[in-house]
């Protein structure tokens, strides 16, 4: 049995091969012919490609109430959850805003006090004036040009420094 024929949508009325109109769709996708075509399809039965989420920064905190001022009083963060492994024990939390999110750990080896966290973002100068007119007692951040766009740094009372970047 031969091939059946099929229409070519752009010459209304022309019966063309299925091996034509397979060479045809390389074509106007680029490709030499449809064997370099096909290749770059992807394989329905392959696993999915590697691919990661987001990551989420585990940032080192001793002391709760600190902790709650700093990042939801003066940062505008609000808490997603909060979790003890008992009452009176310590505190692994989270918090979010505008799509960061950030782990606060008060346990010893989650992570180390004076990291640094790099956080590429958009509207840095609404958010620096956001934080400037809360008049936070021990932070006043200003903006500071760099090559590759615009930074804020915060340091939070534990050590740790959050440098927000809009790109330049």
């Amino acid at each position: 049995m031969g091939e059946a024929p099929a229409r070519d949508a752009g010459d209304q009325g022309t019966d063309i091969s299925h091996s034509a109109a397979l060479e045809l769709v390389a074509r106007l996708l680029g490709h030499a012919d449809w064997n370099v075509a096909a290749a770059t399809l992807p394989d329905g039965d392959a696993p999915a490609a590697l691919s990661f989420d987001r990551a989420i920064p585990v940032l080192r905190s001793f002391d709760e109430a600190k902790a709650r001022e700093f990042y939801c009083g003066f940062l505008g963060f609000t808490i997603q959850f909060e979790h003890r492994f008992e009452p009176h024990m310590q505190l692994y939390m989270e918090v979010a805003r505008a799509g960061l999110t950030l782990h606060l750990s008060e346990h010893h080896g989650d992570a180390s006090p004076g990291s640094t966290v790099f956080v590429w973002m958009q509207g840095i100068t609404d958010f620096q004036r956001e934080l400037i007119d809360r008049h936070y007692g021990y932070g006043r951040p200003g903006l500071n040009p760099a090559p590759w766009g615009t930074e804020m740094v915060v340091h939070d009372p534990f050590g740790n420094r959050i440098r927000f970047c809009e790109r330049a």
